[in-house]
């Protein structure tokens, strides 16, 4: 059974950092593409962060760009998150994601995540 569970969510101040973990079960992580998405209250889930299964190739929303650093230990089938600087907008459910090959949109995902909440304060 595919499983990944998220951790690292929590309450934050803006301006500070947070790391999400993705703990994946299966040979399979080492041998898919992974994602971050959120989603915020009202609104859509969107695309944060994807890196492919070598971790050589990494790719970021606009809106995350230079703050968020996404990185994978297929030794360890765990993926990460590393979110500088956060803002009040930043605000989400964090949705670890795998899928075949390196994915932008829900289109190419194959599995997710339960998800973990994100909360920054202004």
């Amino acid at each position: 059974q595919i499983q990944l569970i998220e951790s690292g969510g929590g309450l934050v101040q803006a301006g500070g950092s947070l790391r999400l973990s993705c703990a994946a079960s299966g040979r399979w992580f080492s041998s898919h593409a992974m994602a971050w998405f959120r989603q915020a209250p009202g609104t859509e889930r969107e695309f944060v962060a994807t890196i492919t299964w070598g971790g050589d190739t990494t790719h970021y929303a606009d809106s995350v760009k230079d703050r968020f650093t996404i990185s994978r230990d297929n030794a360890e089938n765990t993926l990460y998150l590393q979110m500088n600087s956060l803002k009040p907008e930043d605000t989400a459910v964090y949705y670890c994601a795998g899928s075949r090959s390196i994915a932008t949109t829900e289109r190419g995902i194959a599995y997710w995540g339960q998800g973990t909440q994100v909360t920054v304060s202004s």
